[in-house]
């Protein structure tokens, strides 16, 4: 679990079912301190002794108990946390300034489904009332709403049409705004979402990252890379983590203009973008640089996909059904 970040959402639910739990820190891409000291804060009020020892978290709580807890900021990792550990304790847990992305909501669906009692999400405070029993149920987990933005980000680069069935538009309302803006046509009905673009991009009004309801950070860096044959300037502010530029100095190789300065990087249209041997060092940054290769003359080459694998489910055969020359080469040796 050291490597997966998430790892981290295992520790409230673990504590509420055994009474321990004994995990390694948790990783993840390297965006820049991102501390989990919300989850053990919360999990300490709730009862929990947590000891840090060499890179471990070794946890107890023979009973966790409700009670209010205020968030500093509205994690989205602390919220699901807390929300998991409340529903194995007693009594009713508040979660203040708690997350408000759409999948809180979809937690709290799922957990409602399995017979727990969870008021709010969606809201600034998330109620939680401990002790019900759960049980199995089934449930349809929600649309990945970047996946989703950056397969419309894809199609914005390289031109043409694409259609995403079973998303919502509201899940990402921010990301569609920001395309329509650029150029492109933008359509969504109850089935899905339709984006084309038949002429040049243009640059946009400042974008600058939030928590939800505002622009998300994890579609900030397939945005830049969308606009980074745009005619014209736009504006990025980062302002969820200090190290989510990484992608640049990949991007630049491949021809774009882009210049950073703090939380802000300004991207200037390029005439046109050539490929390149570059290399992935997160997630969204690697998902980038390949909507960048779909724009760019020539061929890329894109090391690092481990990092891409992690949340894209097959990132190389959605590109290659959507018309896309990729292909995937695994073999030892191979950037």
């Amino acid at each position: 679990m050291r490597e997966m970040r998430s790892s981290a959402i295992f520790l409230g639910a673990i504590l509420a079912r055994c009474g321990q739990a004994d995990l390694s820190y948790p990783g993840g891409c390297e965006l820049g301190p991102r501390p989990i000291d919300l989850h053990l804060t919360g999990l300490r009020d709730m009862g929990a002794v947590i000891r840090e020892d060499c890179g471990r978290l070794c946890c107890t709580a023979p009973r966790l108990v409700g009670r209010e807890l205020i968030l500093s900021l509205p994690s989205v990792g602390a919220t699901e946390n807390l929300m998991l550990a409340a529903c194995g304790g007693v009594g009713t847990t508040s979660i203040c300034n708690a997350a408000r992305e759409p999948e809180i909501e979809d937690l709290q669906n799922y957990l409602c489904t399995c017979g727990a009692k969870v008021f709010g999400a969606g809201t600034s405070t998330v109620t939680v009332e401990g002790g019900a029993f759960l049980h199995g149920g089934t449930y349809t987990v929600m649309p990945d709403r970047i996946a989703a933005a950056t397969y419309l980000c894809a199609a914005a680069a390289a031109g043409g049409e694409v259609r995403l069935t079973g998303t919502k538009e509201r899940l990402f309302a921010t990301v569609t705004a920001a395309l329509r803006e650029a150029g492109c046509a933008v359509t969504a009905d109850s089935g899905g979402i339709t984006l084309r673009r038949e002429r040049e991009l243009r640059a946009i009004r400042p974008i600058h990252t939030a928590p939800y309801p505002g622009f998300p950070t994890d579609a900030q860096a397939v945005l830049m890379a969308t606009l980074a044959r745009s005619r014209g300037t736009t504006v990025f502010e980062e302002n969820i983590f200090t190290n989510r530029f990484r992608h640049v100095d990949e991007l630049t190789r491949m021809g774009a203009d882009i210049r950073v300065s703090g939380r802000v990087a300004v991207v200037t249209g390029a005439e046109r973008l050539h490929g390149a041997t570059v290399r992935s060092t997160d997630l969204r940054g690697g998902a980038a640089l390949c909507v960048a290769a779909l724009a760019a003359e020539g061929e890329t080459v894109v090391s690092g996909v481990e990092h891409i694998d992690r949340g894209y489910e097959d990132i190389t055969e959605t590109l290659k059904a959507l018309g896309a020359d990729i292909r995937r080469d695994d073999s030892p040796g191979a950037e």
